[in-house]
């Protein structure tokens, strides 16, 4: 029996230059939004509602923020109606894949030189993380990174970080020496106690194996702290 009333929510019933893959055709990725981009991982809505509108529904759980976004959860993720488990998991995955973005360093080599630039490599690795991580960055005699490898994980307070296992990975791929790096899911700029513990006996191991520890950075989404730019890497 043919609509009486048509359904003007459905995305086929759009102009054409509204519909989220047409759009992106017709203008390119960049003029879609956010959530028109979403719409497309998701491919359908809702008896109610557009995959558009299902898309705009998951940005307003997180404020429009993307970053927020890649931080939720699959079950946070199933809360928003019209999102079952394969639709989170597409997302997480979209979002996953964005931030492998970056070339890896065995393709490339990063002249390590000044902290800044750590937080820049760290990012793909680190970003958003929930859970404490504790990653080391391993240099050759020109300061360039020739691997960047994970420790050990964590809670949300906190990760350890087995001194031998950091010098049997120098040692295996023949670091000059080492940068160390985790994470503050909290925020927190600062080190704690156990941080500045943990890098002093870190450091002086790296004098009995010569294989010196040239900084500790604590990796933040919103910036980041140097042992050695405030002067408190043991010398």
């Amino acid at each position: 029996m043919p609509e009486i009333y048509p359904n003007t929510r459905k995305i086929l019933s759009w102009a054409e230059e509204d519909r989220p893959r047409e759009k992106l055709l017709l203008k390119g990725r960049t003029a879609l939004s956010d959530a028109e981009l979403i719409a497309i991982l998701i491919g359908s809505g809702t008896a109610d509602l557009t995959a558009v509108d299902v898309a705009k529904e998951i940005m307003h759980s997180v404020d429009n923020n993307i970053n927020l976004l890649a931080r939720q959860s699959l079950k946070d993720l199933m809360k928003i109606k019209g999102i079952g488990e394969a639709k989170a998991i597409t997302i997480m995955a979209a979002l996953e894949l964005g931030r492998r973005r970056k070339d890896s360093f065995q393709d490339r080599k990063v002249k390590i030189n000044q902290s800044s630039v750590v937080y820049d490599e760290m990012k793909p690795y680190l970003q958003d993380k929930l859970l404490e991580e504790f990653w080391i960055i391993l240099l050759n005699k020109a300061c360039e990174a020739i691997r960047i490898l994970q420790v050990s994980i964590g809670g949300l307070g906190g990760t350890i970080a087995d001194t031998r296992v950091i010098f049997k990975l120098a040692i295996e791929n023949l670091a000059h020496s080492i940068i160390l790096v985790h994470n503050h899911p909290s925020g927190q700029l600062y080190p704690s106690p156990q941080d500045i513990s943990l890098t002093n006996d870190i450091v002086k191991a790296g004098k009995v194996m010569d294989i010196p520890i040239m900084d500790h950075l604590i990796y933040t989404d919103n910036g980041y702290y140097s042992f050695r730019d405030a002067d408190k890497l043991p010398v």
